[in-house]
Parts: C-alpha cells; structure tokens; sequence
C-alpha cells in the first residue's frame, strides 16, 4: 500500500475527538478540494510502499486500541480491505475516513463519511472542477456505508450558505440530524474561531454536533498530528 505517513496523536475532528489513535494515512485520492489541508495526498500524492505487516507493526507498538485510517482517500487503497480485516483481528476499534465516492467492503466501527460540499470545487482548475463536481456527492454510496457500521456525516463548512447543501444531502442520505457533524474549514485559530461561533449556532438550531479541528488548535497545520 502507498502510505503517505503513520503517527500516533489524538483524534482532532468528529464523534471521537481527543480519542488517542494511530492514524494510517493512505496516499492518493480521486478528488482534489480547493482547501485540501493534506495535499501530499490528492494534489501531489507522495507516500511509500508498505506491506501491510510493516503497518500493523507500528500500530502494534503505539495503539492503546483506536486506529483511524484516512488519506487521501482510503477506500481506493489496493490493500484496503486486508487491512481493515487485520485490524479487526488485532481488536483495534477501527474509524475510516472517506469521502463517501467509493464502497469497499470494509471492517470498521466507525464510517466517518465527509462528503464534500461545493465550497471544495476546484474553480480555477477546469480539469479537476468537472471531475471534482462529477464525483464528490453521492447518496447511494453514502447510503451503503451508512449501513456497514455506526457512522458520521461530516461536512466542512466555510460560510453560512453551505448549510442549504447540508440539509440537503442529509434528507437525501436519509441521515437524522444528529448523526450529522458540522465542521469549520480552515487552518488558523482565528478562522476556525471566527467560524465555529456560526455554526455552533447552526448546530444547536439544526440538532446537528460541533466538531472543532482539536489537533490544528493544539499543533498547528502540520504534518505528523
């Protein structure tokens, strides 16, 4: 498998926040967001090969048992399905990160899905802008990873107006409102502050969960956290 990087932190966005966990970064991914905050893993994927016994060895020797698999997007990772099983065999409570593009049968407790709202299309790249829009919603898939395992719905928003397009993809997944996480984009305190004092508002309006972005508070926008 093509890894971009593996790190022991805590969990810094959605239902499990401040949870420890390893976190297996794949490299590559079939969308490319105009705010990719990991862009050595869709933009310019960068990474190398692991054998997934090399992989289960590192979370062997720092897991205190969550491991959070994310990109890029994982569910296109050759090795995917493998992994996951060898997770669950290890008894590792296993979190996948996904855009909800792809299916892939999977071991996972927790399906965090992020499907990615206009505010992420590309504009300035008409390349990737028709690709990126073609791919980046679809309910039915989103619907069948919802039914795999407990799971979240989590958008990154960035201003007011996006929150027509999250209530829409929710009654269109058939999600309730509390599965739904609402997340500031952004990658300074300031913005990710100035943000979550709306949607938190919106949240409480809506019944939907806050997630702030703990790790990017705590460390900054960096690698490796």
């Amino acid at each position: 498998m093509k890894i971009a990087e593996l790190f022991y932190s805590i969990q810094g966005e959605g239902m499990l926040t401040g949870v420890p966990s390893v976190f297996i970064r794949t490299s590559g991914c079939n969308l490319r967001c105009v705010w990719c905050d990991t862009p050595y893993t869709s933009w310019k994927p960068e990474g190398a090969e692991m054998e997934i016994e090399e992989i289960l060895a590192y979370v062997a020797g720092h897991s205190t048992g969550y491991t959070v698999v994310t990109g890029g997007e994982p569910m296109i990772a050759t090795g995917i399905v493998e992994l996951t099983r060898r997770l669950g065999q290890a008894g590792q409570h296993i979190t996948i990160e996904t855009a909800g593009t792809v299916f892939a049968p999977v071991e996972c407790d927790l399906m965090s899905i992020s499907p990615k709202l206009a505010n992420s299309t590309p504009l300035e790249d008409a390349y990737w802008a028709g690709r990126h829009e073609k791919l980046r919603w679809n309910p039915e898939v989103v619907r069948q990873l919802m039914a795999v395992s407990a799971y979240q719905l989590k958008f990154v928003v960035s201003q007011e107006s996006d929150l027509v397009e999250v209530r829409r993809m929710r009654e269109e997944a058939g999600a309730p409102a509390d599965r739904v996480v609402l997340m500031p984009e952004g990658t300074e305190s300031l913005i990710l502050g100035y943000r979550s004092c709306w949607i938190s508002k919106a949240c409480k309006r809506e019944g939907y969960r806050f997630s702030t972005r703990l790790h990017v508070l705590l460390y900054g926008n960096r690698r490796g956290v």
